[in-house]
């Protein structure tokens, strides 16, 4: 059983961080807060925390617990070399440990919820247009050696797998883990750099798309994926990109996994990651 661990919030770096705050509120109908170096983007549900850095990277992902008893059998399953201390940020407080993935990524667990949470300061810039209920549902990652990251996100922190593509040769190209019940909380591609890919917020239903697709239009932001739908979770989306080149998301009808659901294995070609026609293939 995975641990039933679901995504609270994500911190990027960027060269630029001020001015992926206010594309993230005007994009995701978010309020854009600064925090001394650090700037929060948080709205209903979602929330995204942005430092001074390379760009492209991602700071650390927290991923929330349901209560202490899953939180503390999750830190014991995770050998004590393995863990390290929470970083102190903006929105992180309460319980929290830290892990390290063979990248170098760092997953926080945290017990209390960090999503609303209330900077002292006050916003700068707020949502450009009201916009439909969306929540922070998983993130995805790029790497050289997608095989290693399966077998510790699985290995390790005891996440499940979804669904795995593979190539003609039998080589590892993508996969998709899950921490709950639905089909991923981190997706992974191989690519030729390790960084950062993109983070998905989940819409209610194909309406709170097609409407999230409008508010995407009235503020003259296109979409440079999509509208298309993933073969591995089976969810129709779309992405744009920030001004860092990172990709973000809107989906819905994200599968829901039975605890006994077998791997899936797709083909690596690009009807896997779009079933309606052309993809974005990363490696």
């Amino acid at each position: 059983m995975p641990p039933g661990a679901v995504l609270d919030h994500l911190q990027l770096s960027s060269p630029q961080p001020e001015a992926l705050a206010r594309y993230y509120a005007q994009a995701f109908g978010m309020t854009a807060r600064q925090q001394g170096e650090t700037w929060v983007c948080a709205g209903p549900g979602r929330a995204l925390a942005l430092v001074p850095g390379p760009a492209n990277q991602l700071d650390y992902a927290a991923l929330r617990l349901a209560d202490q008893a899953a939180w503390t059998a999750l830190r014991e399953r995770i050998p004590a070399q393995v863990r390290e201390a929470a970083p102190s940020a903006a929105l992180l407080d309460g319980q929290a440990f830290a892990v390290r993935d063979p990248d170098g990524n760092r997953i926080v667990f945290i017990l209390e919820a960090s999503l609303g949470s209330s900077p002292t300061s006050a916003p700068v810039e707020g949502p450009a247009a009201a916009t439909p209920a969306a929540y922070l549902q998983h993130f995805a990652l790029r790497t050289t050696s997608p095989q290693r990251l399966m077998e510790f996100y699985t290995g390790v922190l005891g996440f499940a797998l979804s669904d795995e593509v593979r190539d003609a040769d039998g080589v590892l190209r993508a996969c998709f883990v899950r921490s709950s019940h639905l089909h991923h909380v981190l997706a992974i591609f191989m690519s030729p750099e390790a960084r950062y890919d993109h983070q998905s917020f989940e819409a209610h239903d194909w309406m709170a798309l097609r409407d999230w697709a409008d508010h995407m239009g009235a503020q003259k932001l296109p979409l440079v994926w999509g509208i298309g739908r993933h073969g591995p979770g089976n969810d129709a989306f779309f992405m744009i990109a920030d001004p860092d080149g990172n990709l973000a998301e809107i989906s819905t009808e994200i599968e829901v996994c039975a605890p006994e659901r077998p791997a899936g294995l797709w083909p690596h070609e690009q009807r896997t990651l779009n079933l309606w026609g052309s993809a974005i293939m990363r490696s």
